[in-house]
């Protein structure tokens, strides 16, 4: 399965005006935080110069990403990757340089896809394409791996999304969730209201709309394994603390059998 270097087309998304509107305000806001990176950057990402104020921060991701390459290494096998909200497209890149794979990186953001697709256009088992994973451009039942890195957050319903995931995904396949947090329920409105606190005062308080808070406890409907919990003792007092969880969703050979 392959699709041209970059491959946009806003009509196999939802089309609606509320996707534009958020790419519009998720650009603007990305800039306001200093969260655009030149091509250099990107393409050199998740190393990043130390003076950089969000050094710390891609330390983490690089973390991620090293475990996630060993895991999927092992599987001894070529696979085929698709990531959902690949944003710039950096880990998408990190996937099929580093591991036997076609990789897939989708977005409704067009702006961010366009670097994407220029910076990472030398690398011939990697694509792009725009679209909405409710209604995405892919044939189902193709991939075996996909991966929801740092962007379960902007999708409101876990259910909803990981069903539409498993349209695209074969059976036994996995979806990974990494760089993402997940609360408990009774700590759920306290984190609303951090969240509305630091969109309101960063000028954007619409973004509040966009971004939404998935429990830990939603998980059980789903054949989930926790590869890693940060909320573990071990984890949180140990020397390298990662604030992240990274749960592994399985899809049943039987359709029916998923939620």
């Amino acid at each position: 399965m392959f699709y041209s270097p970059f491959d946009i087309n806003k009509e196999t998304g939802d089309g609606s005006s509320d996707a534009d509107a958020f790419e519009k305000l998720y650009m603007q806001l990305r800039k306001k935080e200093g969260r655009l990176y030149t091509d250099e950057e990107v393409r050199n990402l998740p190393q990043i110069a130390a003076t950089h104020p969000y050094f710390k921060e891609w330390q983490l991701r690089k973390r991620s990403c090293d475990r996630l390459l060993k895991y999927l290494d092992q599987k001894n096998k070529p696979l085929h990757i698709l990531e959902i909200g690949c944003g710039n497209g950096w880990l998408s890149a990190q996937l099929a340089r580093n591991i036997s794979a076609q990789v897939v990186g989708m977005d409704i953001n067009n702006e961010e896809l366009t670097q994407a697709a220029r910076v990472f256009s030398d690398i011939s088992n990697l694509r792009f394409i725009s679209g909405d994973i409710r209604s995405a451009p892919l044939e189902h039942n193709s991939f075996d791996i996909i991966i929801f890195a740092a962007s379960l957050q902007y999708f409101s319903s876990l259910k909803e999304t990981m069903q539409s995931a498993f349209q695209y995904l074969r059976a036994g396949g996995e979806i990974h969730v990494i760089d993402t947090i997940f609360y408990k329920k009774n700590n759920v409105d306290a984190a609303r209201q951090r969240t509305k606190d630091y969109y309101t005062a960063l000028g954007f308080p619409g973004a509040t709309d966009y971004y939404y808070h998935h429990c830990i406890e939603d998980l059980k409907n789903f054949s989930v394994r926790i590869i890693y919990d940060p909320s573990l003792w071990i984890h949180k007092f140990g020397k390298n603390k990662y604030p992240f969880f990274w749960v592994c969703i399985r899809k049943h050979g039987n359709p029916a059998s998923n939620p």
